[in-house]
């Protein structure tokens, strides 16, 4: 049965128990390999309450929240994916996006199935959008993933694909002992968490890339089954900390992309949490269960970029378009090109120590390959 011919709310979801998950996939199963959750609270009548994401499922026996990678097993709450990542592969950190952090390096990338959000257009629904049993998965613990990127000398461990926050265990496990032996760990993520979990994990991360989805609740609604405030704030806690963070939106004809609500956006960004946030600008390409529309037009992406840079931000990027000039990073000083990028290679990097060479000023970002 697929995720979303059973999911109706972000409720009680019963499936398999943690018993016939492991029968179902024997192979996978280490002797007693439960992983309980850090973020979780008993309620009366067997019940728990998922204490992760503002979502706050409330979950019966052997039933499981809105992500469906995690079960209460008679008032436990257990992951079915720590350890269990689905897809692994090696990217450019320019594909995450992240364009002010480490440039040209790569990221040892990894998912579990899953998501606590339910978007219409997901780029990665395969991924997801799934529950465990539906998709193959591999048994690679924390100090295993650890031990793969130090053999390979990769200076990143990047959570992307599907949505690390509903795999908050195994990264965090993962990050913890990254950091310890100097590999960077990033987050790519749609920002719906609530904010201890959040600081807790931010401990061992060294930057964090959140998708904005839109800047109206009634979009979150409708095409996420979530909200807008708790995703603005944790864009304020990020910037509390003082951890580097990136901003992508995806542009969505007739959805997201009036002048009106652009703006709004990035005067938010620029008055919340500074002009310097770089904030990316994608192309929406038909996708998943929103086919109807047509692909972003080159020139409404043109559009918002002024619109952006009206604003007042310094570094605003456009992403899913081959071989623009607002792929590359330009002195918000000067206006001398300073990175130069074409799709996901970066052709030349004039920062030095972190400012442009010609004018001398900073530029925000993680220029250097050392822990933050």
């Amino acid at each position: 049965m697929k995720r979303r011919d059973f999911l109706k709310s972000a409720g009680i979801c019963t499936t398999l128990s943690l018993v016939d998950f492991y029968n179902i996939f024997p192979s996978d199963r280490q002797d007693n390999n439960r992983y309980e959750v850090p973020y979780y609270k008993k309620l009366t009548g067997g019940m728990v309450e998922c204490l992760i994401c503002p979502k706050r499922c409330k979950i019966v026996n052997q039933g499981r929240g809105y992500c469906l990678n995690k079960v209460n097993d008679n008032g436990f709450y257990y992951s079915l994916v720590y350890s269990r990542p689905c897809t692994i592969n090696i990217d450019p950190i320019e594909k995450k996006p992240f364009y002010h952090f480490l440039p040209g390096s790569a990221s040892y990338s990894l998912s579990t199935a899953g998501c606590n959000f339910g978007c219409r257009f997901c780029q990665n629904w395969q991924i997801s959008q799934a529950s465990p049993e539906e998709l193959k998965g591999y048994y690679l613990s924390p100090t295993k993933v650890v031990e793969k990127v130090k053999e390979a000398k990769i200076p990143v461990i990047a959570f992307t694909y599907g949505e690390p926050i509903v795999f908050y265990e195994y990264m965090y496990d993962i990050a913890a002992l990254a950091r310890k032996q100097g590999i960077h760990n990033v987050m790519v993520s749609n920002g719906f968490i609530n904010e201890e979990p959040l600081r807790e994990l931010c401990q061992h991360l060294s930057a964090v890339k959140v998708d904005l989805k839109a800047f109206t609740d009634e979009f979150y609604q409708k095409y996420c089954n979530a909200r807008l405030q708790p995703v603005l704030n944790t864009l304020l806690t990020l910037k509390k900390i003082n951890i580097h963070f990136e901003i992508v939106v995806l542009i969505i004809p007739t959805l997201n992309d009036s002048p009106k609500e652009i703006r709004a956006m990035c005067e938010w960004i620029k008055n919340n949490l500074g002009d310097n946030i770089p904030v990316h600008f994608s192309r929406f390409n038909p996708m998943y269960k929103l086919t109807n529309l047509p692909m972003t037009p080159v020139k409404t992406l043109e559009d918002v970029y002024q619109i952006a840079r009206e604003s007042g931000l310094k570094f605003v990027y456009l992403g899913n378009i081959a071989s623009h000039q607002a792929e590359s990073t330009y002195c918000p000083s000067c206006q001398k090109i300073l990175i130069k990028r074409v799709g996901y290679k970066v052709e030349a990097n004039n920062i030095k120590d972190g400012k442009c060479p010609y004018c001398l000023a900073d530029i925000y970002g993680v220029w250097y390959d050392k822990p933050r």
